[in-house]
């Protein structure tokens, strides 16, 4: 089986240089020493995983280039790019276009006027597509998306500014698994979770506020922010090894492991990735 590979970028540049969400706070910065030490132990862990990391190059003036997750949604060989709803992150997308064009990817935008950011509110479990939408993207983004790629999708509305995207509330694990965050969504969200998702593991708000849903999942192992103890021991009794990184100083711009990856060969969790191996 092919190695998983995911592409993450070093944080030299990474700070608290603006403040787009509730965790970020000019006043309260970033260690940057400390920011390196802790990107680095979470890149050496996923390489003991077997992952192939592909470096981008950090770029001066974005400071969260780090969080790759947010580039764009990758379906096989095509990585539909972000279109960010805030000016500051936009300015990162033509540094990401470049990467994937790049390394043979084929690069495609959604129209003007439509709001998607990437694999942050774009999950897929199983065959379906999972979208979050109202803070930082809108749902003609993610419609646009299901009709461009043939899969169904299904709208989830956040209601929780402290979980601005989908992957700081939900994590699929593998096909009919997720890790999710129930408050984090409306009453329609929920239900729609239930009825589509067969096995949930919910977290606490302790572990919620940890980002304990943005994890990394390679194969039967999940990768997570240290402190979500609860949460990794309710994975590890139900089969799933864990592994907790302590990435402290990027909770103060709203992001952990989840955040700082994306996944170039498709998610475990995603249906299609099989066809391609």
């Amino acid at each position: 089986m092919p190695q998983p590979r995911i592409l993450m970028c070093p944080p030299e540049y990474y700070g608290i240089e603006y403040e787009i969400n509730p965790w970020m706070s000019r006043s309260r910065n970033s260690d940057r020493e400390r920011a390196r030490r802790q990107w680095q132990s979470l890149h050496d862990t996923l390489v003991e995983l077997g992952v192939v990391v592909e470096k981008m190059e950090p770029v001066p003036g974005l400071p969260d280039l780090v969080f790759t997750a947010n580039a764009g949604l990758i379906f096989h060989d095509r990585c539909f790019l972000s279109r960010f709803r805030y000016e500051v992150r936009a300015r990162e997308t033509p540094y990401f276009e470049a990467w994937f064009r790049d390394h043979g990817f084929q690069v495609e935008h959604l129209p003007e006027g439509y709001y998607f950011e990437g694999a942050g509110d774009a999950l897929f479990c199983g065959a379906t597509l999972f979208a979050g939408y109202r803070i930082r993207s809108d749902v003609r983004g993610h419609q646009y998306l299901g009709d461009k790629i043939g899969c169904q999708v299904i709208p989830l509305e956040l209601v929780d500014p402290r979980f601005y995207h989908l992957d700081t509330c939900f994590c699929p694990l593998a096909p009919g698994e997720a890790i999710w965050y129930p408050p984090a969504f409306d009453t329609y969200g929920q239900k729609a979770i239930q009825a589509h998702i067969q096995r949930l593991f919910e977290v606490d708000e302790n572990d919620a506020v940890r980002f304990g849903c943005n994890a990394v999942v390679v194969g039967r192992t999940v990768v997570v922010n240290a402190g979500c103890n609860r949460l990794c021991e309710t994975l590890q009794r139900s089969g799933y090894q864990t592994r907790m990184v302590e990435l402290n100083e990027f909770l103060k711009a709203g992001g952990s492991a989840k955040c700082l990856t994306l996944r170039l060969d498709g998610e475990d969790a995603a249906a299609w990735r099989s066809s391609c191996q």
